[in-house]
């Protein structure tokens, strides 16, 4: 796996449903514990060379008020915690030069956060934005209650048990000979074109999914479709399945709903892309996003005609 792809790595060892039960509530007052702090959906990082998003519990105790926390692992032993404060508490590190205060995704792009830690922000994102989302029981309307050191939510009326999701995403680089095709979103920067993608359907296989997306969007039937690699996309909750199609038409019907733009690009147009130096101004999502390295894949001819991780 590229380096450069956000999100993938997590050095954690992870807690999950099945594990301790009471790891939250044992580790409540470790001296040793490190906290991930959102404050909101923002991260709240500590700034220097590098900086962490993993905090000490003076530095998360500046937050006026704590809403939830969940038991992430453990980190060379220590025990990883993510604490979700309200909003404005950002406000209180904006105040201070010894803290960075950025979203997420930019983070991830400026390398403002360490490679590394990228897969815990993920995680700590994607579980706590669910446990804001489900405060009430899907089945009775009852209120929930944390459980399960935050990998469950149960519901005191009717005993349901609400287990966190994460909704797949198919994302492919769909080609056909010399060509690729790519589109864009009104809410893309100017000049930038990727990959077409969309959410998978229940009951949907992820060969399906990427033909039924491309034709919805672009109106291109695809034939033969290869699973390339993975990637969490903590926004709020995804899993980006990377796929190659192959084309079984060149006719684009763009769907003006979904897209402003769909068209080919040759394999020479697509590595420009890649280094920005597209004579038009077009380029590509950058090196953290699991479109960039579908393309690059195909535009330098290193993927072979089988099923592989992008390494």
């Amino acid at each position: 796996m590229p380096r450069t792809l956000g999100y993938v790595t997590n050095p954690l060892t992870r807690h999950s449903a099945e594990r301790d039960p009471e790891a939250l509530a044992r580790h409540a007052d470790d001296p040793d514990r490190l906290t991930v702090l959102l404050a909101g959906d923002i991260p709240i990082l500590r700034a220097g060379e590098p900086a962490t998003g993993l905090l000490s519990r003076a530095e998360i105790d500046r937050a006026p008020t704590r809403l939830e926390e969940v038991f992430l692992g453990y980190l060379g032993g220590r025990p990883v915690v993510a604490r979700l404060a309200p909003p404005e508490a950002a406000d209180v590190y904006r105040e201070d030069a010894s803290f960075i205060v950025t979203d997420l995704r930019s983070a991830a792009m400026t390398g403002t956060a360490p490679h590394e830690e990228l897969g815990i922000l993920a995680a700590a994102k994607s579980l706590l934005d669910w446990h804001a989302r489900h405060r009430f029981c899907a089945n009775c309307g009852s209120p929930t209650t944390l459980s399960q050191a935050g990998f469950r939510r149960d519901c005191p009326g009717c005993r349901a048990q609400h287990f966190p999701r994460t909704d797949p995403v198919v994302i492919m680089a769909v080609t056909r000979g010399n060509q690729c095709l790519l589109g864009r979103q009104s809410r893309f920067p100017i000049g930038m074109y990727s990959c077409l993608a969309g959410f998978m359907e229940p009951g949907e296989t992820i060969e399906a999914a990427v033909r039924r997306e491309t034709f919805e969007e672009a109106g291109v039937r695809v034939g033969a479709v290869r699973y390339m690699a993975s990637q969490p996309w903590p926004f709020p909750s995804s899993l980006m399945i990377g796929c190659i199609g192959e084309a079984e038409d060149e006719a684009v019907t763009v769907d003006r709903e979904e897209l402003d733009d769909a068209r080919w690009f040759s394999r020479e147009d697509v590595c420009l892309m890649l280094r920005r130096e597209h004579p038009e101004g077009f380029f590509a999502p950058p090196a953290v996003a699991i479109a960039h390295h579908l393309l690059r894949e195909w535009a330098e001819g290193a993927a072979p005609p089988v099923a592989r991780g992008l390494d």
